[in-house]
C-alpha cells in the first residue's frame, strides 16, 4: 500500500504564511471594531464648577446630608466626579441633589442605581415607580421610589443617561451599554438623583421633577450636555 503524500518544506512554509495571514487578518478587523472611549474625562474642578450654587429661588446650603453610594473598593472606578448638594428656597421642603459622572461606562464598571444605594445604608424601598423629567424641551425617563429608616422617610427620583439612552432598569443599562459597544464607542454615563425628606409621594414628584428642571435649565451648557446628552440643545 503507498505511502501517503508528505509536504515538503516549502509547501509547509507557504502554508504556515497563508495562516499567518489570515490570523494577522482577523486580529487586525477585530481591534479595529474595538470600542472605544468616546468621551473624555471631566476635571473634578471643572464638573463641581459647572454645578450652579443658586437658581431661581433655589440656592445650595448644604453639601452633607445627602445618602452617598456604598463606600466599596470600586467606588473611585465607578464615578470620575460625585457631587452632593442641598438646596433650599422659600417654603418649599430642602431638596437633596446627587450627581455622579463617569466617563467610560465598559459593561463592567458602571454607575450604582439607587436602589442599591439605599438598602446598603439601611433603608427599605418601595415599588420603583417610572415618571419623566422634562427640561430644555426634552422628555427624560426617570424613576421614583420611597426610602424609608427609622426616624428617615426619604422621596427619591432620578434618571440615568448612558451614551445617548435612558435606561430605567439594570438590564436596560446592561443593553445600552452593549449597543453602544457593537457601534463600536464606549459610552459615557450620567446619574442625576435628587430628594426629600418627610413628604409623600404626591407631594414629591411634582417639588421634585420642577427642580430637576429648573436645575437643568439653569446649568451651563457643558453641564447640559452631560445631563442630556451630547445632541442636547441647551
Amino acid at each position: 500500500m503507498a505511502e501517503g503524500h508528505r509536504p515538503s518544506a516549502s509547501e509547509l512554509s507557504r502554508r504556515n504564511m497563508l495562516l499567518g495571514a489570515v490570523l494577522a487578518g482577523a486580529s487586525g478587523f477585530a481591534f479595529m471594531r474595538q470600542p472605544a472611549i468616546a468621551h473624555p474625562v471631566v476635571p473634578e474642578k471643572d464638573f463641581e464648577s459647572w454645578v450652579p450654587p443658586k437658581f431661581g429661588d433655589w440656592k445650595t446650603v448644604s453639601q452633607s446630608g445627602v445618602v452617598l453610594p456604598p463606600p466599596d473598593t470600586l467606588r473611585d472606578r465607578l464615578y470620575d466626579n460625585l457631587v452632593t448638594r442641598v438646596y433650599e428656597a422659600p417654603n418649599l421642603p430642602p431638596v437633596m441633589l446627587l450627581l455622579a459622572y463617569n466617563n467610560a461606562q465598559d459593561g463592567v464598571l458602571q454607575v450604582h442605581r439607587p436602589e442599591v444605594c439605599y438598602p446598603v445604608g439601611g433603608f427599605e424601598l418601595s415599588t420603583t415607580r417610572e415618571i419623566a423629567f422634562k427640561a430644555s424641551g426634552q422628555t427624560v425617563p426617570a424613576n421614583m421610589f420611597t426610602a424609608t429608616a427609622p426616624g428617615r422617610v426619604e422621596q427619591v427620583a432620578y434618571f440615568t443617561r448612558l451614551g445617548t439612552a435612558y435606561p430605567r432598569r439594570w438590564i436596560e443599562q446592561r443593553a445600552a451599554v452593549m449597543r453602544a459597544n457593537l457601534a463600536g464607542e464606549i459610552p459615557d454615563g450620567m446619574m442625576m438623583r435628587v430628594s426629600a425628606l418627610g413628604i409623600d409621594q404626591a407631594e414629591a414628584q411634582p417639588l421634585l421633577a420642577g427642580f430637576a428642571s429648573k436645575f437643568i435649565e439653569s446649568s451651563n451648557l457643558r453641564m447640559q450636555r452631560l445631563l442630556l446628552g451630547p445632541d442636547s440643545r441647551g
